[in-house]
């Protein structure tokens, strides 16, 4: 998708400083970090988010979360770390090409909801 932010980094068109990439997967720092580690893990193949995924998305998704789990231990987060998919408008999805946020470091991370 010529328009897509993330499928034009994944095409070489927009340079990102990546961490990872195969034939199926790409993994880059995020420009705006919110925790000292912080990057994404999108699938080359544009899907618009986490709501599109169907069977056939069953393979490549797999290698998504088993790279973001990878580069995360590799990036000093063995102790733990976040994973994020935002999903939607209502889901504060910013940018329709599915990715998982890594965010990490030592003992940086809120609690994700007050109880």
């Amino acid at each position: 998708m010529s328009d897509c932010i993330f499928c034009r980094i994944a095409a070489g068109e927009i340079p990102a400083k990546k961490l990872y990439e195969d034939e199926h997967v790409l993994a880059f720092h995020d420009i705006n970090p919110l925790a000292p580690v912080h990057f994404l893990v999108i699938p080359k193949l544009h899907v618009p988010s986490m709501a599109e995924l169907g069977p056939e998305h069953i393979e490549v998704m797999g290698r998504v979360m088993t790279t973001a789990a990878q580069l995360a231990r590799e990036n000093g987060c063995g102790e733990g770390f976040r994973t994020i998919i935002n999903t939607g408008r209502v889901g504060r999805q910013e940018v329709y090409h599915l990715h998982v946020h890594v965010l990490g470091g030592p003992d940086v991370l809120p609690a994700m909801l007050k109880r």
